[in-house]
């Protein structure tokens, strides 16, 4: 298949599989005339890309689950190098997941100390959007 096809069964652009080969991450054969060509496989490699890319993984990551898929396995994680790369971003995703935690926690106590101090308290006052007497 040509590129265009390729893009449009991957769910993605010709100048984002471009960019893919130009980072070394797809291969493109050429045809007498110079089109680019592609299988399968390709299509294959794109939505592995594409997938692990959904899941927050940059670019670069995927490089290991490409070339366990171009090495012949029958999915881009069956290899000892993709597996590393899993590892590595569930530990990331552990300590996003803490930090959220703690910024939720501290916007709990927050809200338990503004509800605490408004009933039968004077009306709290906010001063956003500059508005006020002042203001000319």
């Amino acid at each position: 298949m040509r590129i265009g096809e390729l893009a449009e069964r991957a769910g993605t652009t010709t100048r984002t599989l471009r960019y893919y080969e130009s980072r070394g991450l797809l291969a493109a054969r050429r045809t007498e005339n110079g089109y680019r060509t592609y299988d399968e496989d390709d299509l294959r490699l794109i939505r592995q890309i594409r997938t692990l890319q959904d899941f927050g993984f940059e670019l670069e990551e995927t490089r290991p689950f490409v070339e366990c898929l171009q090495a012949g396995h029958p999915a881009g994680d069956a290899c000892p190098a993709s597996l590393d790369v899993y590892r590595r971003k569930l530990a990331e995703l552990d300590v996003l997941v803490e930090q959220l935690q703690a910024v939720r926690a501290q916007v709990a106590a927050q809200l338990l100390r503004a509800e605490a101090e408004l009933p039968g308290g004077p009306e709290p006052t906010c001063e956003l959007g500059g508005g006020g007497s002042d203001a000319k």
